[in-house]
């Protein structure tokens, strides 16, 4: 029966430790805030580490400023904190010019008078879709768009709507900058009509509208 309770014990004690990592979702090349919160406290020490590999330093904190002797050369002029808030239990920090090398997981550890509090963040990275193009050759109409993460959808409509499916062909190729880029063709003879193509990804979505008139 002890052994029974010591299970039950421990299954408890390992469920506290799983709990759901906060999610930030920023965009490509901007700035991005990273939260962190601790209990306020005499001489806070606070660590960043990104969750891979030799664990980088993102930015440390002790003897009351920033240190940056051990930080990771990739982190070197992109990151800051805020403090003037460090009193008051924020441990918070600023990543500028964001990479989708920087998308993963961090962990914000922070030790006042021997105890110690954790912070998981979970880091996405997007780029939008920003523009859309559109070209119409007879037919068939083409639309193109570029530098977008993750991979994004491309569909076609029409107003009025159709219920006729028009053939179209879509290729999605990968940069060596690791985005993407989109290109459809959609070949309709019907007049009078609205194409609309549609681009998505999981951060929005973005439409461009083409009317090809009835000369008769």
């Amino acid at each position: 029966m002890s052994a029974f309770k010591s299970l039950v014990v421990l299954i408890l004690f390992m469920w506290t430790l799983t709990t759901a990592d906060d999610e930030v979702s920023c965009v490509l090349e901007e700035s991005c805030i990273l939260p962190c919160s601790f209990q306020p406290g005499p001489d806070p020490v606070i660590y960043w580490l990104k969750v891979e590999p030799g664990n980088p330093r993102v930015i440390s904190y002790y003897g009351a400023r920033e240190q940056f002797a051990r930080q990771s050369e990739r982190f070197r002029g992109r990151t800051s904190m805020f403090t003037d808030q460090i009193s008051r239990g924020n441990a918070s920090i600023r990543l500028t010019g964001l990479q989708l090398q920087d998308q993963g997981r961090y962990e914000c550890y922070v030790t006042i008078t021997g105890v110690n509090e954790e912070s998981v963040i979970n880091l996405r990275t997007d780029a939008p879709v920003r523009h859309v193009d559109i070209e119409q050759v007879e037919d068939s109409f083409t639309c193109r768009s570029e530098g977008i993460y993750p991979e994004p959808q491309l569909t076609w409509s029409t107003r009025p709507p159709s219920c006729v499916t028009f053939p179209s062909q879509t290729s999605v190729k990968e940069t060596e900058q690791q985005l993407y880029e989109i290109s459809s063709t959609l070949n309709l003879s019907v007049r009078d009509t609205v194409v609309i193509c549609n681009l998505s990804t999981r951060s929005g979505w973005r439409s461009v509208l083409w009317y090809q008139p009835n000369f008769h």
